[in-house]
């Protein structure tokens, strides 16, 4: 009689192996950063509007390196409060057709399956239309901006493409199906929530979050409460279950 053999899968990087490669990208593109830095303030003076031009550069290598620091945050962050549960984290997941990546894939064996997007806008409140399922960006004397790409739109995409290729992180159609997935937006400060009315709120174990809908319920949370967040949706389902 013949028998299966189980195909080893080799996972994408993830938890300590994935930091330290976040931790070492960052550190290259601060010295990039740096240098550039240096011969903007070198120039400045010397050309005029070219060293401005120089000075402009920096700012893309600048953005990335806010947002590796804030991968960086997050993950150790839940590494260490969930690691007891076998957490697995990966970030920085390519997905076809996206304009970002999907910035963490957090999966709790048997528990939990959690989509992260980790966004700022800078000094300004995000507004959500429940009307239109759109968010926007409200900034003092801009007034209010549709957020596009939309966080709630990708994370919906990124939710497709987890279950189409589910086998990648080791996951069956089984565990996919039955496993509690969340798909939550991290606001970075200095950008903020908007005030909302209570009814626009749920309650999340003990902790009350904002859901919005577009593509399926999406939870928005402020940074600090990304630990909270997922010890009260863990709690939710274990009351379920008993």
């Amino acid at each position: 009689m013949q028998t299966t053999e189980k195909k080893d899968i080799t996972l994408p990087p993830h938890n300590w192996e994935a930091l330290e490669q976040l931790k070492g990208e960052k550190t290259f593109l601060s010295f990039k950063y740096g240098g550039i830095n240096l011969a903007a303030l070198v120039l400045i003076p010397l050309l005029g509007y070219p060293g401005v031009f120089i000075y402009a550069l920096a700012y893309k290598p600048l953005d990335r390196i806010l947002k590796i620091a804030r991968l960086i945050g997050v993950m150790c962050q839940v590494l260490k409060e969930f690691q007891h549960l076998g957490v697995q984290v990966f970030p920085t997941l390519e997905v076809p057709g996206q304009k970002n990546p999907l910035d963490l894939l957090v999966k709790i064996p048997k528990k939990a399956h959690i989509l992260i997007s980790i966004r700022s806008k800078g000094e300004s409140k995000i507004v959500y239309n429940e009307e239109k399922e759109a968010l926007y960006v409200k900034r003092k004397r801009k007034g209010l901006k549709v957020w596009k790409p939309c966080p709630l739109v990708e994370l919906g995409d990124y939710t497709n493409w987890l279950n189409k290729n589910r086998e990648l992180f080791g996951m069956s159609s089984r565990e996919v199906r039955n496993v509690p997935l969340a798909k939550v937006l991290i606001l970075w400060k200095p950008t903020l929530i908007d005030d909302r009315k209570d009814e626009y709120y749920t309650t999340v174990g003990s902790l009350k979050v904002l859901i919005l809908k577009r593509k399926g319920a999406a939870f928005l949370i402020p940074e600090e409460d990304i630990v909270k967040f997922i010890k009260a949706f863990l709690a939710s389902y274990e009351e379920k279950e008993t």
